[in-house]
């Protein structure tokens, strides 16, 4: 009597086991069907959502890229017109520098 219910067990387990392994064995044959759809298809609506987002993903980035170079641009502009006043108050102090020289030696 002990035999039935351990094999009628065994054979449920048994049974269980291989259907998991038929719905592993099933999803990744999808997996690569998908792949391959996506692969020969290229307008799915998959890839396009991709190609958008990667889309949106450059123009992002080309917009970060021209503020930063806009902003580098700017920080120029700052330190030629800093160098220009510094280049202004150079030469106003050799010219009093030169006056006072000459009005020394007089």
């Amino acid at each position: 009597m002990k035999r039935y219910p351990t094999v009628l067990l065994f054979g449920l387990l048994s049974l269980s086991s291989q259907l998991a392994h038929a719905d592993v064995i099933d999803d990744a044959i999808g997996n690569i069907q998908q792949a391959i759809n996506d692969a020969y298809n290229p307008g799915s609506s998959r890839n396009s959502d991709d190609d958008d987002r990667y889309d949106r993903s450059r123009e992002s980035d080309g917009r970060r890229y021209d503020d930063r170079r806009r902003q580098l641009e700017e920080r120029r502009q700052r330190l030629d017109e800093r160098q220009r006043q510094l280049d202004d108050d150079r030469r106003q102090l050799e010219e009093d520098e030169r006056r006072l020289e000459d009005d020394y030696e007089r």
